[in-house]
């Protein structure tokens, strides 16, 4: 179940498909509330892949919950092997979600910190930009005035006295 979805698109549509451990796809549900039902024969690791095609640049958080039903079983009559495999499975169940659940979270930390290096390499940029800003305009008032001074000097330099006695 999709209970969060933000971005651009903000669309709360999922696909996900789940596969045997073959690799053949069992079933599929693209519906924000989806469910997938299917038969197991074989033992090993089933594979669910969520995909968020339809919400580029987004997060979305989703709510998994895995459910097992047993067709005429007895717990009784099972041997004590049989029972152990079975609680392992659904202990390797539960680890894997708490391991997916502890990479999710990393990798929401990491993207946080870099969301946060991207704004104050922003705020960086900015405070720089100002900073060169005032200096090329002051650079460029020192010029203007230094041309101007330099002109004042030319002129006066090669200015003819008018005065009534020439020199020779």
């Amino acid at each position: 179940q999709v209970q969060r979805a933000t971005g651009i698109g903000n669309s709360r549509s999922i696909l996900v498909t789940a596969s045997d451990p073959n690799g053949f796809q069992l079933g599929e549900s693209q519906d924000v509330r989806g469910q997938i039902n299917f038969l197991t024969k074989d033992t090993g690791f089933y594979q669910l892949c969520l995909d968020n095609h339809e919400n580029h640049f987004g997060v979305m958080q989703v709510y998994l919950n895995f459910g097992v039903y047993y067709d005429d079983f007895n717990m009784e009559h099972k041997q004590p092997a049989e029972k152990k495999e079975l609680n392992d499975t659904l202990e390797a169940i539960g680890a894997s979600i708490q391991k997916l659940h502890m990479h999710t979270f990393h990798m929401w930390r990491f993207y946080n910190f870099a969301r946060m290096r991207k704004w104050a390499d922003s705020f960086l940029l900015e405070s720089n930009y100002n900073y060169i800003n005032w200096w090329s305009m002051a650079q460029s008032c020192v010029i203007v005035l230094s041309g101007v001074l330099q002109l004042c000097f030319l002129k006066r330099l090669f200015h003819a006295q008018t005065s009534g006695s020439q020199r020779c």
